[in-house]
């Protein structure tokens, strides 16, 4: 079932997510909503649990045709920089370029409770840490430069308003 994204200005996005310390059916099905609720979004590629308003630490993302989802998932290593035009279905329809470590490993459980590592750069280790920071509370806003945050919320304050057209979406990413 497919939940509402929280968007910005829900203090459940401010939040820290709790641990996982039980692998259940309840567990099953909420990452069965979230990806319900991903797939619904048509735009996103990973979703944490805060988006839906869940307070657990569990992040799912689909890139290439292959869904994964990780619980309690943590940087363990992390280096190199990369800026990208980031963007957030907690934020709609703001991108913003922001600089991040290009190379992460990340620890985890699977599914099944196994502990998994995984080695991920450019997009894929960027989703991490977007979708990491969600579970600790953080949003893009806080990754920004105060002169970014500054330009990003008004543009974001001028996006509620009126929202951008498809064509404007693709033209609204700010440097």
């Amino acid at each position: 079932m497919a939940h509402h994204i929280r968007t910005f200005g829900d203090p459940v996005l401010k939040s820290q997510a709790s641990a996982i310390t039980e692998i259940n059916g309840k567990v099953a099905r909420l990452v069965d909503d979230m990806f319900d609720t991903l797939y619904e979004s048509d735009s996103g590629i990973a979703l944490a649990a805060p988006q839906i308003g869940v307070q657990k630490q569990i992040v799912v993302w689909d890139i290439d045709d292959t869904p994964m989802a990780l619980i309690n998932p943590v940087v363990v290593e992390a280096e190199g920089e990369w800026v990208y035009s980031e963007g957030c279905l907690s934020i709609p329809e703001l991108y913003v370029d922001i600089l991040r470590p290009n190379h992460v490993l990340v620890r985890g459980l699977d599914i099944d409770g196994n502990e998994v590592e995984i080695e991920a750069n450019e997009l894929m280790g960027r989703m991490f840490q977007h979708e990491i920071d969600h579970l600790n509370g953080v949003l893009m806003f806080d990754r920004m430069t105060p002169e970014q945050r500054k330009e990003a919320m008004a543009e974001y304050r001028k996006l509620q308003e009126t929202p951008a057209t498809p064509a404007q979406r693709r033209r609204l990413r700010l440097k």
